[in-house]
């Protein structure tokens, strides 16, 4: 059986298109978000508002991605993967809507790193102490 860290970010990005196929078949607004851990993806899932409404009155609903706009959001999403430089914990956020038949998307990269990490990796002698600076 294959473990998820012996896939590239990419194939995993590519299998989670497939598992949400037929939930984004279902909307045409939204945000999919993916939290990545150690270069692996642990959560993902999508945030959207089923029901929206002005004056009073809901909205009908207008339908989801085709298989075209969703074969173009799984595309985009693999070319955002060129930005993610040197961090390997964090999320990425995909926020999508069809507008006049057209699917835009933007891509937001977010990186966490974990400050007690780097106090055990560098010694305290690494750094120089001068706390008169600092205030």
């Amino acid at each position: 059986m294959i473990k998820i860290d012996q896939l590239s970010l990419a194939r995993q990005l590519d299998m989670i298109f497939k598992e949400l196929q037929e939930e984004l078949s279902g909307l045409s607004s939204g945000t999919l978000f993916v939290q990545i851990r150690n270069n692996a993806v642990g959560k993902f899932g999508i945030r959207h508002n089923p029901i929206a409404g002005r004056n009073g009155e809901l909205s009908s609903f207008e339908g989801g991605l085709s298989a075209e706009h969703q074969a173009s959001f799984r595309l985009m999403a693999l070319e955002s993967l060129k930005y993610k430089h040197h961090w390997t914990h964090g999320e990425i956020f995909y926020e999508f809507m069809v507008r006049q038949g057209t699917i835009m998307i933007d891509a937001i990269l977010e990186s966490n790193y974990n400050m007690a990490n780097l106090m055990i990796r560098y010694p305290r002698n690494t750094y120089q102490e001068n706390t008169s600076e600092l205030y």
